[in-house]
């Protein structure tokens, strides 16, 4: 827990604070990357205003959303900077209930005392319990405090509901590869960043910006820790005179480019909402794209591979019904293989899914006829296909004129299978792609022969 009236500026001499932390700027104007959070009249503007003191009108709740990297903190530190106002801070990872209430006494008696409004910064607010936040409810209400908090995961299902709905959500960007060049530049050249001491080769700005993913003080981590490696003692050996950080440099100190991607927040939907879709849509490369970023990041590959047998009935079904064959020899395959070289079972498992031919008619079959018994459409069994194991079903009427269809010519005998009032109504419909192109007029002729017209809701069988 923290104390801090917060500015670049208090601290430019400290040099052995990390670098991201010196780099932070000092005013609204000096973000990078935020420009829809900042325009003239936003919340975060309004809030930094001096004037917001005690007014009615600026928000007394901010969530600020969005991915690592991207200033939330820093946001929290210059909003209550420029304001005047006193700043506390809370990390919800270390931070229990008891904590809560004592920043929240604290900023109550700051307030009677001495006329001083607080804010209080809450990080990882998602990782609070309700008992946490609602802990916060009655000051956020009273306004003994400007609450802002940050989060990278969607505030509507990681925060309660009475909280949310007292808040202004600002959804805060990744940094583009522009701002990430201009920050890193900043950081070479400026006082409080390398003070010009080492160059930089544009190839090697662009390895960082590449790895960063976004994200602003990774970005500047990176930096650091390749700055540290051509400034120590073997690379003052070498008698440059103004050490250069080269693309391999960088390289060097950053064993692999780790991808951003939250296995439990919004990233691991994200992605795995684009990996189906992508091979829902017979890219082939974004599949495969989508998958290695999963992969990268740690991914459970069984969690993968299940993903991958559900395209295959949903997405591919009975155009090319072998697909789902290979997908399961494939989940199989990655549950007794493991990483790494299960990437290569899951690749060709995408490549089948993303190249087969589609249809999504098995999938809306079953939705069609689940509509229908949650409906209440069910009916009774037709007494001829009701079973008859006793006498007395059979003088019931059960089982009675029956017809065994491997007695019928081509196995199909002609019969009421449906039940009274559901008789001609049709759920699959093959489309005209792979092997339903050849199954639709099949299809078409079994239920000439079992005397099935079809509904006036279906349409015609071999349409797509």
């Amino acid at each position: 827990m923290t104390e801090d009236l917060f500015s670049a500026s208090d601290v430019p001499e400290d040099m052995t604070r990390p670098l991201a932390v010196r780099m932070r700027p000092g005013s609204l104007d000096q973000v990078l990357g935020q420009g829809k959070a900042l325009v003239e009249g936003s919340p975060l503007r309004r809030l930094a205003n001096p004037a917001s003191k005690g007014s009615l009108t600026a928000p007394s709740s901010i969530i600020l959303f969005g991915p690592p990297g991207v200033g939330k903190t820093t946001l929290a530190y210059i909003v209550a900077q420029q304001s005047g106002r006193y700043f506390e801070e809370l990390s919800a990872v270390t931070s229990g209930v008891k904590d809560v209430r004592a920043v929240l006494e604290r900023a109550h008696e700051r307030l009677v005392a001495q006329d001083k409004e607080t804010v209080l910064f809450i990080d990882e607010v998602h990782r609070f319990s309700k008992s946490q936040q609602d802990a916060l409810l009655p000051s956020v209400e009273n306004r003994d405090v400007t609450f802002i908090a940050a989060t990278t995961e969607n505030p509507s299902f990681s925060v309660i509901s009475p909280l949310l709905s007292r808040s202004v959500v600002v959804k805060l960007e990744s940094l583009e590869p522009e701002d990430l060049k201009i920050l890193i530049e900043r950081a070479v050249a400026e006082s409080q960043g390398l003070k010009g001491e080492v160059r930089i080769e544009d190839a090697a700005v662009d390895e960082i910006i590449r790895m960063a993913g976004g994200d602003g003080r990774k970005s500047l981590t990176i930096l650091e820790a390749a700055a540290g490696a051509v400034t120590g003692d073997q690379a003052r050996k070498k008698g440059a005179r103004k050490p250069i950080i080269t693309p391999e440099v960088v390289s060097t100190v950053m064993d692999a480019a780790t991808v951003r991607y939250d296995k439990d927040g919004d990233d691991h939907y994200d992605v795995a909402s684009a990996f189906i879709k992508s091979m829902r849509g017979s890219d082939v490369d974004a599949s495969l794209h989508y998958l290695a970023r999963m992969l990268r990041a740690g991914e459970d590959p069984r969690f993968i591979a299940r993903r991958i047998m559900i395209a295959a009935a949903e997405e591919v079904g009975m155009a090319a019904p072998q697909i789902l064959q290979v997908t399961v020899a494939a989940a199989q395959a990655v549950a007794m293989v493991g990483m790494p070289e299960a990437r290569i079972i899951l690749s060709e498992a995408v490549i089948a899914v993303a190249t087969a031919p589609k249809s999504n008619a098995s999938y809306m079959a079953i939705n069609e006829a689940l509509a229908d018994v949650d409906a209440g459409r069910i009916g009774q069994v037709p007494l001829h296909l009701r079973n008859a194991p006793t006498k007395l079903m059979k003088q019931w009427g059960n089982h009675e004129g029956y017809q065994y269809a491997h007695d019928a010519p081509g196995a199909v005998a002609q019969q009421q299978y449906m039940p009274d009032e559901l008789v001609g109504h049709r759920y699959y419909q093959p489309n005209d792609r792979g092997y339903e192109h050849e199954l639709a007029p099949r299809l078409n002729r079994i239920r000439e022969i079992l005397g099935q017209k079809g509904s006036d809701s279906a349409s015609a069988a071999g349409e797509g």
